[in-house]
């Protein structure tokens, strides 16, 4: 499998995920959809369960390219750090989420560009590093 086009599928599943399977979430992660449709105290802070669920998703879908590359490539499909940077990448995903949505310090460019980075990163150390470098060591 084409390392490149593992980097267009992990692409392909973040527009899916972001603009496509969000639904409901897209209202619900911002604290001002809440506001207006359930003002009570009880629901103040339920925005941050909408933001989670999006970046577990986010990260699942982004992931699934990799896990399939690193089977076919009968690599080790899960392993403690990959499960590290999958955390990281789900918080990550609502963190940055949540800066556009509810804080309102950046764009939806800068949104999307530090995605895009997120995917950068997991793609360098689960594919090419696993490529190059695992495959290739004499241990």
């Amino acid at each position: 499998m084409n390392i490149i086009l593992v980097l267009i599928f992990m692409i392909f599943f973040h527009i899916l995920d972001d603009f496509h399977f969000q639904g409901v979430l897209a209202s619900m992660k911002q604290r001002k959809w809440w506001e207006e449709n359930a003002p009570d105290a009880l629901y103040r802070n339920d925005y941050f369960v909408a933001l989670f669920i999006h970046g577990f998703s986010w990260a699942v879908m982004v992931f699934i390219p990799v896990f399939v590359y690193r089977f076919y490539m009968g690599m080790e499909i899960l392993d403690v750090g990959m499960l590290i940077l999958f955390i990281a990448t789900f918080y990550g995903h609502a963190y940055i989420d949540d800066k556009k949505a509810n804080i309102h310090s950046i764009n939806l460019i800068t949104d999307q560009l530090l995605h895009l980075v997120q995917i950068l990163w997991i793609w360098v150390w689960y594919v090419l590093y696993a490529t190059f470098v695992l495959q290739h060591a004499d241990f």
